[in-house]
């Protein structure tokens, strides 16, 4: 995928999953909120392959800024990221973990006729007591959830699709991701796009069904004394 559709997914996805504060070293985004732990929420997100000056004094500016706010140092690198940045990493022994995909889709091509009409409900305290529950999450997060989702200002979008355990495999899943796309083709929505970390076979299985195919991928690197 061209750099410049790159960019224009990862601003989308900042604004899907907003942090509390953003800091800017050069292009490198640092994100940070103080109410939810989540890794996208809380890590350096360098957005120009070229920015690559005095990287040894920015990461160490961004890892302290990242430690006075109480969050572990942790870099997301997507194709964005400087191949440099990545090897400097590597060499100073930050360690590589959770790989996720990006994944779009024409939502015109997707096959939505045994979709059902179903409209939001729009009660955060409910979807984050689901959330909670399929997640097996610790129940003390859901304050901080609570304002990361009534931050969110974009209409349409997919975000935590999953089923308790004794109720899978019976196309749920399916339904669910389907008829959020028909209310987002409703409401004018022509591509869609998600996140799916790539240990999740299941998943990633769903939504190439779907329509959905593989865009780019990301991952994280966390300092060694994290």
């Amino acid at each position: 995928m061209p750099l410049a559709q790159i960019r224009q997914i990862e601003a989308v996805g900042f604004r899907a999953w907003p942090a509390a504060s953003v800091h800017y070293d050069g292009s490198w985004a640092i994100r940070m909120t103080a109410c939810h732990p989540s890794k996208r929420l809380n890590s350096v997100n360098p957005l120009d392959p070229g920015d690559t000056d005095n990287m040894e004094e920015r990461v160490a500016r961004a890892v302290q800024r990242l430690r006075a706010y109480g969050r572990p140092p942790v870099f997301r690198l997507s194709p964005l990221a400087p191949e440099a940045l990545d090897a400097y990493l590597d060499a100073s022994g930050w360690s590589r973990f959770d790989e996720s995909l990006v994944m779009v889709a024409d939502l015109a091509s997707i096959d939505l006729s045994d979709a059902i009409d179903q409209i939001p409900l729009r009660d955060t305290g409910r979807y984050v007591d689901a959330a909670v529950a399929v997640q097996q999450d610790n129940p003390a997060l859901k304050p901080g959830l609570v304002e990361v989702i009534d931050a969110i200002r974009p209409a349409k979008g997919l975000f935590n699709i999953g089923t308790l355990a004794a109720s899978r495999r019976k196309g749920h899943g399916r339904m669910i991701v389907k008829s959020a796309i028909k209310w987002a083709v409703q409401h004018g929505a022509k591509r869609g796009w998600l996140q799916v970390e790539a240990g999740n076979a299941g998943a990633i299985g769903l939504y190439e069904k779907i329509g959905f195919t593989e865009a780019y991928r990301y991952a994280y690197r966390q300092a060694p004394d994290a």
